[in-house]
């Protein structure tokens, strides 16, 4: 019972549950940033680089095997690096995106007074007398 008490005390901590609303919204924030790379960016691209779709590109290593009735036996082996391409471009503008909402939020909080430092104190008379004593050990 204790190890399930520890536990609960554990997930119910502000920033565990915090974290976990984080990686969900970021997580739809994700989908919806693919949807603009991938719906929105990456056509008019491809139209300006020849009427290329990035997720079409690849490179076939080995021809898919068929038989005398066009069914595949055996699918195509290729290299897809349009979509690598595609996620590049997704990671890219997702990163962004999120430093500029920080760089936003940072704007938005209230930078707090810092506190000026009293200037220091004089040693007390302890203290004097203690590093007294202390240079009088070391000459002798």
């Amino acid at each position: 019972m204790k190890l399930v008490s520890e536990f609960k005390a554990f997930a119910m901590r502000g920033n565990v549950v915090d974290m976990a609303m984080g990686i969900i919204i970021g997580s739809a924030f994700g989908k919806i940033i693919s949807s603009v790379v991938a719906d929105v960016i990456m056509p008019p691209v491809g139209l300006l680089l020849g009427g290329v779709k990035f997720t079409d590109l690849k490179i076939t290593l080995k021809d898919p095997v068929t038989d005398a009735a066009g069914k595949i036996i055996n699918q195509a082996v290729a290299i897809n690096y349009g979509n690598f391409v595609q996620t590049i471009v997704d990671f890219v503008i997702i990163a962004f995106a999120i430093f500029m909402m920080i760089k936003a939020m940072n704007r938005l909080i209230k930078k707090e007074d810092v506190p000026v430092e009293a200037p220091a104190s004089p040693p007390s008379n302890e203290e004097v007398l203690l590093a007294e004593i202390r240079d009088l050990l070391k000459n002798k």
